[in-house]
């Protein structure tokens, strides 16, 4: 075990080099300067001073230095716990705007995650064994899970925020509310959180139910089933064996797709002006902001290869023949 751990740790390793090295180089081919968007929100008249200030902050953000030596610093720098200063909210630093946003971000991402595999498992376990649910229920699941999260966050900012008017459609609570402990604010909170959640969760639900249904409809027809039935074991018993194998291709799909569902949900934040790190990035991009993308594309990186190394941990928890195999028996 602790040479499967040690490999997953070296691979996880190379892979956050190779992405943080990417997210590096990702703002830099960009088109656009910086400092001029900088300069250009600073209202300069003066030709001289705009001059001397672009010549400041070029040497102070490290800009005029070759490339090798930026990419050099970055590492130092990241080795320190050091993100930056963010050049759109200067002279804030990187690390303090990402906090404020990642709150937000979780909170839409660890429910909507957790709450979808689990709800959409269950449910595709269940329609396998009714031909009714499976026949008239289930077909909106694909039609879910081949939805875009932006259109149907669209699709539901529309008809419940515009039309019906029940739940806000913009920010994460009142714009005239402040942070607190009161039940105001919690329930306006609540609210603005609610659409983002119900996009993400649709989705995903849809995706998840319809692989456990098939999933479980293969194990019923495994000979391993027809065995246990042969013996006369009770039908709550043959599924419950049958869930469980079905279970294990849901652990790891889960690790496949947490990319996908973490792209989906800085996709709807955006939709939704909601203040997490999608809302974050997109402000960074209109800004020109090398520092704040860096910094939010890291944390995103951080995020998806903990919980990653998270459920191969439980994988290996919850699948006795990977148990089996780090033993090296047959």
């Amino acid at each position: 075990m602790r040479r499967y751990f040690g490999r997953k740790l070296l691979i996880y390793g190379l892979t956050f080099f190779v992405a943080v090295t990417i997210n590096w180089m990702i703002p830099r081919f960009m088109p656009g300067d910086p400092v001029s968007s900088m300069l250009s929100r600073a209202n300069v008249a003066q030709p001289a001073a705009v001059e001397a200030m672009r010549a400041h902050y070029t040497a102070m953000f490290g800009f005029d230095l070759p490339l090798w030596q930026q990419y050099l610093n970055f590492w130092g720098a990241l080795l320190k716990g050091d993100l930056g200063i963010s050049i759109w909210l200067f002279p804030t630093p990187v690390t303090d705007v990402i906090v404020r946003a990642v709150p937000y971000t979780l909170g839409l991402l660890i429910p909507s995650i957790l709450l979808s595999w689990f709800a959409g498992n269950r449910f595709g376990a269940f329609a396998a064994r009714r031909k009714w649910l499976d026949n008239s229920v289930l077909p909106i699941g694909y039609v879910l899970t081949a939805t875009p999260y932006m259109w149907l966050a669209i699709l539901l900012a529309w008809a419940l925020g515009i039309v019906a008017g029940i739940f806000p459609v913009a920010g994460a609570y009142g714009f005239d509310l402040q942070a607190s402990w009161s039940w105001t604010f919690l329930g306006s909170l609540a609210q603005h959180w609610f659409l983002p959640f119900a996009s993400l969760f649709l989705v995903a639900f849809g995706g998840w139910a319809i692989g456990m249904r098939n999933m479980i409809t293969y194990e019923l027809e495994a000979d391993y089933v027809n065995y246990l039935r042969a013996l006369g074991a009770p039908m709550r018993l043959v599924r419950r064996y049958a869930f469980r194998n079905a279970i294990l291709p849901q652990v790891t799909g889960l690790a496949l797709q947490l990319g996908v569902l973490v792209a989906g949900a800085l996709v709807t934040e955006i939709v939704f002006s909601y203040p997490g790190l999608g809302h974050l990035i997109l402000q960074a991009i209109q800004n020109q902001d090398f520092f704040l993308l860096q910094g939010a594309f890291l944390f995103i990186v951080i995020g998806v290869l903990i919980a990653n190394f998270v459920i191969d941990i439980a994988y290996v928890l919850v699948d006795p023949r990977t148990r089996t195999g780090m033993g090296g028996t047959a």
